[in-house]
């Protein structure tokens, strides 16, 4: 394999989140990437060749994270509108400067410090909608996946941005407005995910996991853990809920079974999950090497992981969408490529003058781009 630089660009601070548009379509010639930098803009730069398409203003004293609405849902807005948890009202700034209906483009969700939901046409680069959650950060955001909605009855009103921030995590609907507001979890939030299926939430926070029921809003299940958990993912099999844990550890849950695995020996806390898109391998982050957990049958518990090594601490792990190869950074800007099944699993490197913060694979796979410290922003191709 080969990684070669396809373009890159300069953010104005750290690039604190990266994450692609969904593949071509709704107005769009070919995906977006979106960068948010830790002093609060966003960036749109076009895949072909790193085009700036828009610089939106992002959020006051910063922007936290990104997501980007699935594929094949739009909301039917006919003017921008501003939401908090008292109801929706016209946006004044949208009625004072004609901007009219929404555009057609797919839909960008940012959350920052300034304790707001914004939510963003991609294409206008027109601001559609804001959901002020209160004084506490937005820290995360995941859309329901399209695959769910797509086939409801409900169409548009059954898609959902869940959006955390401080003990508070609240549903909103594809147009900003409140759909729910969940009782205040005992801590901070630190962690979410949906279910790949799209039929629950998974949120985390230090003493445990609780799931949400995705059409009623009730609490499913609530797993307790006895520390602080920093991140979490689900395996595309739906099997599996994995955290990544403070303590050093990485828990893994069936909660269909209401089982629970453990692993730990990491060097320090484990932040960097990721799974393979046959729900096959399981990658970790936690120290110097990037661990592969084989979670096939009974899971990884007593098994040994393939270890794939750094010589720094790793940062970011990232699997391709629909192909086996896992990409890997670490402290000191080398970015690794691996399969991680062969017995050579190495297969390409490239090295960075600076540490890497997030790593993001195109729709398509053929696209690596690279967050890093220094507010660069790397896309590089994948070629065999």
């Amino acid at each position: 394999m080969n990684l070669t630089k396809h373009w890159a660009a300069q953010l104005d601070d750290y690039v604190i989140d990266l994450a692609w548009s969904p593949a071509a379509g709704l107005g769009m010639p070919s995906a977006l990437l979106a960068a948010a930098s830790a002093a609060g803009p966003v960036h749109l730069f076009a895949a072909a060749d790193g085009a700036k398409q828009h610089e939106l203003p992002g959020h006051e004293y910063g922007t936290n994270c990104l997501a980007w609405q699935p594929v094949g849902q739009k909301p039917e807005v006919r003017s921008q509108m501003s939401v908090s948890n008292s109801g929706l009202t016209s946006d004044p700034r949208s009625l004072a400067s004609g901007i009219g209906p929404l555009a057609s483009g797919p839909t960008l969700a940012t959350g920052g410090q300034d304790g707001a939901v914004k939510l963003w046409d991609a294409v206008s680069g027109q601001h559609t909608g804001t959901a002020q959650l209160g004084p506490a950060w937005v820290e995360h955001l995941t859309w329901r996946s399209a695959s769910k909605t797509q086939n409801s009855e409900l169409g548009t009103q059954n898609q959902f941005l869940a959006a955390a921030a401080g003990r508070q995590l609240t549903f909103l609907r594809a147009d900003a407005s409140v759909a729910h507001a969940c009782p205040p979890t005992p801590k901070t939030i630190g962690a979410l995910a949906w279910q790949p299926a799209g039929g629950c939430l998974a949120a985390a926070h230090f003493g445990g996991v609780r799931l949400w029921d995705a059409d009623d809003f009730l609490l499913q299940k609530e797993f307790p853990y006895a520390n602080g958990i920093l991140a979490l993912v689900w395996s595309p099999d739906n099997r599996w809920l994995v955290s990544g844990n403070q303590d050093p550890s990485v828990h893994l849950w069936i909660p269909e079974k209401n089982e629970e695995l453990h692993m730990s020996g990491y060097e320090s806390k484990v932040a960097e999950l990721a799974f393979d898109h046959t729900s096959h391998w399981l990658a970790t982050g936690g120290g110097h090497e990037a661990c592969i957990w084989d979670c096939t049958g009974a899971g990884p518990e007593g098994r040994e992981p393939v270890m794939l090594p750094h010589d720094t601490r790793v940062s970011a792990v990232a699997f391709q969408h629909a192909h086996g190869l896992l990409a890997t950074a670490s402290a000191d800007g080398t970015v690794y490529l691996w399969s991680p099944e062969r017995k050579q699993p190495l297969r390409a490197k490239v090295r960075l003058p600076v540490a890497a913060t997030r790593l993001a694979w195109s729709p398509d796979d053929s696209l690596l781009a690279i967050g890093a410290q220094n507010g660069a922003v790397y896309v590089l191709k994948c070629e065999a």
